[in-house]
């Protein structure tokens, strides 16, 4: 291969004989079948418990409703083994108090975690985000790499994108030792909490994310479209409605116009949808707002956000958001054990600040695109 191709990367090169690959291929299509077999034959160890319902729901101390907390109502519960039997339980509370807190179920790994997912999403979303992420296991990723001492406001994920999961989990494997709950917010509630010619602007007009790729700047173009070919870009640009624009500099500009308010495509209801917060530029730290705008003009920003017509959203405005969001929200510390499940139109998520050792593992499953809604 190597004499056949001798500018090619080693990476890149075939290795073994053609009947080696063909087995190799053979035995992971097996292995992925025996898997899919496996989820589908799975039944219920709870079902025949004499106690009635193998589960108990409630609530946590001060915050009836949201989320719905669900636990196991007996010892040598499986919950991949209950779910698998009980989608129509799980989707039915999900739509109703759009966060469900699996506790004291016993998952104890990201396997443990993918597979509860895909009993519910046999095809969870391995291709995640537009930020770098360390892979904990098959379909399932650390959280966000932030800094720890920063908090992360609240955001729907991947709202920003034409593409964006409709379900979500986080595995708490470990609990900081101060802080890194994940607080959790009700879109409904702050749709409802808005101004009414607010909420009525963002409905009518959307909002514009503007991001600047710049090397040695958060991630590069490159990497976020995983492809050094400029055309690919453009016509991925192109098809998903995102205007852009190559700079002098070698860097990319791009702008999308993405809902500020949406409809839930299952329910019906109207949430306040996106990520306005994670974006604005007035969001950033003193520290690190001074020093971008001392580099950088304002169109130039790595990432800002405008109203949909591409005028600027008021300082003001995005402290109303913010206040509303911290007013509404629901934080409870981490168990390790714990399994978050969100519905992503329904409820926006946070991270806390925290002290000490953390991990959280998430999966991604059901993706919307932006011509489903």
């Amino acid at each position: 291969g190597i004499a056949a191709e001798p500018d090619s990367a080693l990476s890149s090169i075939e290795m073994g004989a053609e009947e080696e690959r063909l087995r190799q291929a053979d035995e992971r299509r097996r292995r992925e079948e025996a898997r899919r077999k496996r989820f589908k034959g799975i039944r219920p160890r709870a079902v025949s418990l004499p106690r009635g319902e193998p589960v108990k729901t409630g609530f946590l101390p001060g915050a009836e409703g949201f989320p719905l907390v669900i636990e196991p109502a007996t010892a040598d519960f499986d919950l991949a083994d209950w779910a698998g039997n009980s989608h129509a339980f799980i989707e039915e509370k999900l739509r109703g108090h759009g966060a469900l807190l699996f506790r004291g179920f016993d998952v104890r790994s990201a396997s443990g975690l993918e597979g509860f997912a895909s009993t519910i999403c046999p095809e969870l979303f391995g291709d995640y985000g537009d930020l770098p992420r360390e892979g904990a296991g098959g379909n399932v990723y650390g959280s966000t790499p932030y800094p720890a001492e920063q908090a992360i406001l609240f955001h729907n994920e991947s709202s920003h994108l034409h593409r964006w999961p409709m379900k979500i989990w986080f595995l708490c494997l470990k609990a900081a030792e101060r802080g890194g709950e994940t607080p959790i917010v009700d879109c409904r509630k702050v749709y409802d909490l808005l101004d009414p010619s607010l909420r009525d602007r963002f409905a009518r007009e959307g909002v514009m994310y503007v991001r600047n790729f710049t090397d040695g700047l958060d991630v590069s173009w490159s990497d976020f479209f995983r492809t050094h070919d400029r055309a690919a870009v453009e016509e991925v640009c192109r098809r998903t409605g995102v205007e852009f624009e190559w700079k002098a500099s070698g860097g990319l500009r791009m702008r999308q116009v993405r809902p500020a308010v949406a409809r839930h495509p299952k329910t019906g209801e109207t949430v306040f949808f996106n990520q306005l917060s994670l974006h604005h530029v007035s969001c950033l730290g003193a520290d690190v707002g001074a020093a971008l705008r001392s580099l950088f003009s304002e169109e130039d920003l790595p990432r800002n956000v405008y109203y949909g017509d591409g005028s600027p959203i008021e300082d003001s405005v995005v402290d109303e958001i913010r206040d509303i969001q911290e007013r509404a929200a629901v934080r409870f510390p981490w168990r390790e054990g714990d399994v978050l499940m969100l519905d992503n139109m329904l409820a926006a998520h946070a991270r806390s600040p925290y002290v000490g050792a953390r991990k959280v593992v998430v999966a991604l499953g059901e993706m919307m695109s932006a011509d489903g809604l």
